[in-house]
């Protein structure tokens, strides 16, 4: 940790539970890394097989005490996101200043082979960030905007020539399911390989 977080960091306690003794505290890995980076506090001789489609949750031996007016956020590394196709689940999982439980992280394997978690391997960061608690002020109308209710990627694409409402859209045409029998379906699971 560098000179410059140890002054103008926020102050986190941490405190490790004993399957996480041996374990590193998580660090930033570069001095510009928005993230801490969290490793899998797991049994050395039972690592965490994850099927493709598989989920896990994945304990990191650590609790955290955060200062009100923060939370941590757990969120995907990008390395295992690209290559192997491992995420957070429940992006970005979202760690309250009041929780005293152990992190865990939500893996997923989105990926087409199994992948093997391991005792102190690096599987997602925690980022520490303010949060602002809202007033919501129940009210009839709304103002209006230029995007109006636009949602789901309705901006940064070029205007329509015409609006299109759910009424006047074209139908879309669907597209026959190809006819599968059951006798080539059960071929197709038992001999194909990824």
């Amino acid at each position: 940790m560098t000179a410059a977080r140890k002054a103008g960091g926020v102050r986190v306690r941490a405190m490790r539970l004993e399957h996480a003794l041996n374990l590193p505290l998580p660090t930033y890995q570069s001095k510009g890394a928005a993230g801490l980076d969290l490793v899998a506090a797991i049994d050395t001789q039972h690592p965490i097989t994850l099927a493709p489609g598989a989920r896990a949750l994945v304990p990191t031996g650590l609790i955290i005490e955060l200062p009100a007016g923060y939370e941590a956020q757990v969120r995907p590394r990008s390395g295992l996101a690209l290559n192997y196709g491992i995420t957070v689940l429940n992006s970005p999982g979202t760690i309250d200043s009041d929780y005293r439980g152990e992190v865990s992280v939500v893996l997923a394997n989105l990926g087409y082979a199994p992948f093997e978690i391991r005792r102190g391997e690096r599987i997602a960061q925690l980022v520490i960030t303010p949060v602002t608690h809202a007033n919501l002020i129940e009210v009839s109308t709304v103002s209006e905007t230029a995007r109006g209710d636009g949602g789901f990627g309705s901006t940064g694409r070029a205007p329509a020539k015409a609006k299109q409402t759910r009424k006047t859209a074209p139908k879309k045409k669907a597209v026959p399911a190809k006819k599968t029998s059951i006798k080539s379906r059960s071929r197709s699971k038992s001999g194909s390989k990824r």
